[in-house]
């Protein structure tokens, strides 16, 4: 029997085993790579699949398998991205067996690109800098610098230039982390002063500076130590002078780390700083789309489902995902026909705080006025002056204002990047209008009992 007959005949039998959405949610997507004398290899489509077919199904994997073939295989589990690693590992390997040629690690995440980056308002000028990085690395907007609060796509934006880099040209690009650039360089005086720990010098800077890209994630770890400070400043003259492209991620503004030299600091300024801020509600909801596109649960989630993991997350990716995973184990173990809001809050009690949901966020606050004038939030965001428009808008803004303890900065930005002064004006005309307008005032009771 053929390796792919054999394994579609096994699915076939663990399909008889479990029950339909058991085996749509874990077992419908997985591909097989590789079978050979006694390991056999497979594609999971996500992390959290690993851990169930592990923990639950081993035994039921093993005896199946056993029963079609006599055989105690090892199954061994890989996403796509851990099966890119192993073969470039294999393959810098066999290279540096055979021929002597080590292959060049870029460091890069192969499924963090272009393509699958959601794009909003928040996060608009950043895409926009580093396509323009990524079609013309070393020749403009050097360096980049990329900064904002952790879980804002910094990492995934620095490597879809990476990849980018990697795909249109033979440029050698060089992904890594200032934790590792400092723990690798502290290494080097760790050992005796003898030939090879001088070897090893040379081979560090050789590393960082014989690159056309360089890629440095997390500067502000880097501070613990002024040698690695002095280290890195070097590098980064050296790559400046050949015109080498230099992209750096932070979580805080160049003029905010302090604790880093002023000779660093200034020279993160030359290029162009551009900021990351929390995703708002709409991008939340897109990217929760994008993530749960490549799950098993994508046509049972209704929006309600959408908007309240969109509202339980309100400013970092990171817990989104976290989220959508305990979505997809908890259905796993219900099998639901459809994924409603109170299966959801069920499903995600442990990784939303309700209370959270229940407050009143901006995001929160705008969909409440939308539907009960009949617009969109994009409407409220937009630029449109009709007083079917503006007029909610304003009531949008003075309930963000009075219902929140957000400032006026981040209430503008919410409301399409407006200034604070709007956001001041608005208030001050619903107040004004307060005074002696009862209709509007059994209005604004009324927005505020659905918030």
């Amino acid at each position: 029997m053929k390796t792919q007959e054999l394994f579609k005949k096994f699915l076939s039998e663990i399909e008889s085993e479990v029950s339909p959405g058991t085996f749509t949610a874990w077992f419908n997507d997985l591909e097989l790579v590789n079978i050979d004398d006694k390991e056999i290899t497979i594609k999971v489509p996500l992390p959290v699949h690993k851990q169930i077919l592990k923990n639950t199904y081993s035994d039921l994997i093993d005896s199946t398998m056993f029963s079609l073939t006599g055989i105690n295989y090892d199954f061994k589990f890989y996403t796509e991205e851990e099966l890119e690693d192993k073969t470039n590992i294999e393959t810098s390997k066999s290279n540096n067996e055979e021929n002597q040629i080590i292959v060049w690690n870029t460091n890069l995440k192969p499924n963090l690109n272009f393509d699958n980056y959601v794009v909003g308002e928040s996060n608009r000028l950043a895409f926009i800098s580093a396509m323009n990085v990524a079609q013309s690395p070393g020749t403009i907007r050097n360096p980049l610098f990329i900064y904002g609060k952790s879980g804002t796509g910094k990492t995934h934006l620095m490597n879809a230039i990476g990849n980018y880099i990697t795909e249109h040209s033979k440029k050698r690009v060089l992904y890594t982390t200032s934790s590792d650039f400092r723990e690798e360089y502290v290494n080097l005086f760790k050992k005796d002063k003898d030939q090879d720990s001088i070897e090893d010098a040379n081979n560090f800077k050789n590393k960082y500076r014989n690159v056309d890209v360089l890629i440095i994630d997390d500067i502000q770890f880097i501070v613990d130590s002024a040698m690695t400070q002095q280290e890195f400043f070097h590098t980064f003259e050296a790559l400046n002078q050949a015109n080498k492209q230099i992209i750096i991620s932070s979580d805080r503004s160049p003029d905010d780390l302090k604790k880093i030299e002023e000779r660093l600091r200034s020279r993160f300024k030359w290029g162009l700083p551009v900021d990351i801020h929390p995703p708002d509600f709409e991008l939340r909801c897109e990217i929760i789309k994008q993530k749960l596109a490549n799950t098993s649960i994508k046509d049972k989630v209704n929006k309600d489902v959408i908007e309240y993991i969109a509202n339980g997350c309100p400013s970092d990716v990171r817990h989104i995902e976290g989220t959508i995973t305990r979505l997809l184990v908890y259905t796993a173990l219900y099998t639901p026909e459809r994924i409603d809001l109170n299966f959801a809050i069920e499903a995600c009690k442990d990784a939303i705080d309700n209370n959270i949901y229940q407050e009143n966020t901006i995001s929160h606050i705008q969909k409440v006025v939308a539907d009960f004038y009949k617009i969109t939030v994009d409407d409220l965001k937009s630029k449109k002056r009709s007083n079917n428009i503006a007029w909610p808008r304003h009531i949008a803004m003075y309930l963000c204002r009075s219902e929140t303890e957000e400032n006026l900065v981040k209430i503008g930005f919410e409301f399409g990047g407006r200034d604070h002064s709007t956001v001041v004006a608005s208030c001050d005309k619903i107040k004004e209008e307060l005074q002696h307008n009862q209709t509007l005032e059994n209005t604004i009771k009324e927005i505020k009992s659905k918030l």
